[in-house]
């Protein structure tokens, strides 16, 4: 298996990254401005070079932060290291948001695979209509 590594996402990530995959995957991609920290509030996952996914994490006012918007790189298909990419991506989001002094995480999604990586993680699916996940840390 490759090695994995993650950082913080940068001010180039969601125009020279981040777009290109909402794309590719037929989604609109949310304004910079609607992201948490501009677009910067999230981290990515690299196989070596090639950034394989990212995600972001809202802080709240409350117990909760919210993960949203997970994303990958469509061509990217190197199995099982996709699949671990992305559960590492969901464990360092919660990780963030308890060492941030957070109680839950919630999230709000559809992709059942994602769904999936959510549960393995410890992650209660609530109501089944929007998939909304939810974890106290």
């Amino acid at each position: 298996m490759s090695l994995l590594n993650v950082r913080v996402l940068n001010d180039t990530d969601y125009e020279e990254i981040l777009t290109k995959w909402w794309k590719d995957w037929n989604w609109e991609a949310p304004t910079k401005d609607f992201l948490p920290d501009n677009g910067k509030g999230g981290v990515i996952v690299f196989d070596g070079e090639t950034p394989v996914c990212a995600g972001f994490m809202y802080a709240t006012n409350s117990k909760a932060a919210w993960i949203d918007w997970i994303i990958s790189n469509k061509e990217y298909r190197v199995k099982p290291t996709r699949k671990v990419a992305i559960s590492l991506l969901i464990e360092v989001l919660t990780e963030t948001a308890k060492d941030a002094g957070y109680t839950y995480c919630y999230a709000l999604i559809k992709s059942k695979p994602l769904i999936q990586v959510y549960q393995d993680y410890g992650y209660i699916q609530g109501d089944s209509y929007t998939s909304e996940m939810i974890k106290k840390l």
